[in-house]
């Protein structure tokens, strides 16, 4: 379910579209109502001391008189009737002001209840006019539309990223309601711990809302930009906090697997003493990257990647949020996606919230500037690929791109072109795809396509796998490299995997793969198998010169095969030449 940004009803993603459509001509009607509804002299009739319904009106941060609707019928007066010009009765209401009790609300809060309404202090209270009452709506509309334009600038992702856990998606098995977080976040008590996940999975965010249940002190650090310099204020800092309040301090370091072990040493002490407590963040194996004495003191918590309905809920925010910025502040037509197109962002992204977020933001800066004459109805898969197309992020990991440049790496080693091997696999690895899948097919080249020509291949492939296991990325990037050229200089042979495949294709039979295996060639452990023939007239190669020997190794009834003849590659030439 998302919200709908024009009616603010929670409405199925997959019906939103249409329901958008809906809320757009009602939005029209209600307008041309509203001008032809305004009295003449532009003040609302006097309210009776008891009135007969009465609803809130929702506030922004900063105002200072909440106003709650009188004399209206029975709807309510929403925020999103406020934006929109919408008005829910010909019969205008008349409003009166109640002073707020603090203004330390969220922006879109609702500020007091129906039943308080009926006291004397509200009856007591002058009606205002309908002009008094329009000119306060339409500042309560400009300080939203502020608001959307200055988080209008941030990444659709850090606005969308949520402060509470509920707000959060994904990691059930975490935050769930039987999750091992889920205790934490009620005590209000955070031990060290290291997260360990994909990009986009919640890592920072989860982090960030743990450090928000306590009282202590939170530190926010990157191993891609901070140092041990850094990390050594920080410490001093916290030895002081904890010397006048008595409190640990939150140090969270994204990226943690970016200090080297000997620089995630300086971390110890202070862990020890609970001066620290660390929360680490890493996309790396951290029984590779992580010291292991900073292991025994954390709790390693995997983040598995969002599944596809969490993905789909992470899309719609991220629409609701573009087209209230779409619709309030550029006053234009709000995006719409078709059910295909949501569905290839989902699977390119690959439980990737942060990069499924930022193909939603790059579609809709594509069409900002479109006239409502050349934008389609909605944006179509073909409309969503050809703006992607070009992206550096794309990069389909269960797709197309993921098929298509392994096939294309593959074929690159075989022609013993090693740039062009590079190539593909430099745009692998900056796509995300999982460096032990590119290993593995690596060993599988070193068979196919290598073979007995060099017997060095394959344990060098198998090698370079080990490599990228005991030392991850971006350190094992060389090995892959090494590997790829290697296998790309190597002299190339398809002789066992053709006579494989032949081998495949003949014993699929089932008379030829059910064929009677000869007397000469079974085993015979016990004295009755040796009486019945078993292994009679077996002829010991080792025992004669040469290893030569005359006999037969295949069955009676299927006669001598030969399937590999010495033809490493083929005799045809290329015409082009």
């Amino acid at each position: 379910m998302v919200s709908c940004p024009i009616c603010s009803k929670h409405i199925p993603l997959a019906e939103i579209n249409e329901h958008l459509d809906l809320c757009e001509i009602k939005n029209k009607n209600r307008k041309v109502e509203a001008e032809n509804d305004i009295p003449s002299d532009g003040v609302a009739k006097e309210h009776s001391d008891k009135p007969e319904n009465v609803s809130k009106v929702e506030t922004v941060h900063g105002s200072s008189q909440p106003m709650i609707a009188v004399n209206g019928d029975s709807h309510t007066t929403s925020l999103a009737s406020i934006l929109t010009g919408k008005k829910k009765s010909k019969d205008k209401p008349t409003y009166q002001y109640r002073p707020s009790q603090h203004h330390e609300t969220s922006p879109l809060s609702s500020v007091s209840s129906s039943n308080e309404i009926n006291t004397p202090a509200v009856k007591s209270k002058r009606p205002i006019s309908g002009d008094e009452c329009r000119d306060d709506l339409k500042r309560h509309k400009k300080q939203i539309i502020d608001n959307l334009k200055i988080s209008a600038n941030l990444p659709l992702s850090e606005r969308l990223r949520p402060t509470d856990i509920g707000g959060y998606i994904g990691q059930q098995h975490l935050v769930g309601p039987r999750g091992v977080l889920r205790g934490y976040l009620k005590q209000g008590r955070v031990p060290s711990l290291i997260f360990w996940g994909k990009p986009g999975t919640g890592k920072t965010t989860l982090a960030r809302i743990l450090a928000k249940t306590t009282n202590m002190r939170f530190v926010e650090m990157s191993g891609v930009i901070n140092g041990v310099s850094d990390c050594k204020k920080v410490f001093e800092e916290a030895v002081n906090e904890m010397k006048l309040t008595r409190k640990s301090t939150i140090m969270f370091i994204d990226e943690i697997h970016r200090f080297s072990k000997s620089q995630q040493d300086i971390f110890l002490q202070y862990v020890e003493r609970g001066i620290i407590i660390l929360i680490g963040a890493t996309t790396e194996n951290p029984s590779f990257t992580v010291n292991k004495a900073i292991l025994s003191r954390c709790k390693v918590f995997t983040l598995e990647k969002l599944s596809n309905h969490e993905m789909r809920e992470m899309v719609g925010r991220g629409l609701v949020e573009i087209n209230k910025v779409r619709k309030l502040v550029h006053n234009t037509s709000v995006l719409k996606l078709s059910e295909e197109g949501i569905d290839w962002i989902i699977s390119v992204a690959d439980g990737d919230g942060r990069q499924a977020l930022g193909f939603v933001e790059m579609i809709d800066i594509n069409f900002t500037n479109t006239t409502d004459e050349n934008k389609p109805e909605e944006v179509t898969l073909e409309d969503i690929k050809g703006i992607l197309k070009n992206s550096p992020m794309l990069y389909d990991r269960v797709g197309d791109a993921h098929y298509d440049t392994i096939s294309a790496f593959h074929k690159s080693v075989r022609g013993s072109n090693p740039d062009a091997a590079m190539y593909y696999l430099a745009r692998m690895l900056q796509g995300g795809e999982d460096p032990l899948y590119i290993a593995r097919r690596m060993i599988r080249i070193a068979s196919e396509d290598i073979g007995v020509l060099d017997d060095s291949c394959l344990p060098f492939a198998v090698a370079a796998y080990q490599a990228v296991q005991m030392v991850g990325l971006p350190e094992a990037d060389l090995a892959l490299v090494h590997c790829a050229v290697k296998l790309s200089r190597a002299p190339k042979s398809v002789e066992i995997y053709r006579g494989w495949n032949q081998m495949k294709a003949w014993t699929a039979n089932p008379e030829i793969s059910g064929a009677e295996i000869p007397l000469h060639l079974r085993n015979a452990p016990t004295k009755l198998m040796s009486d019945l023939g078993y292994k009679k007239g077996y002829k010991y190669p080792p025992d004669f010169k040469d290893g030569k020997v005359s006999t037969t190794y295949f069955p009676d009834s299927v006669g001598e095969q030969q399937f590999l003849k010495g033809q490493h590659l083929g005799d045809a030439i290329d015409p082009d030449l």
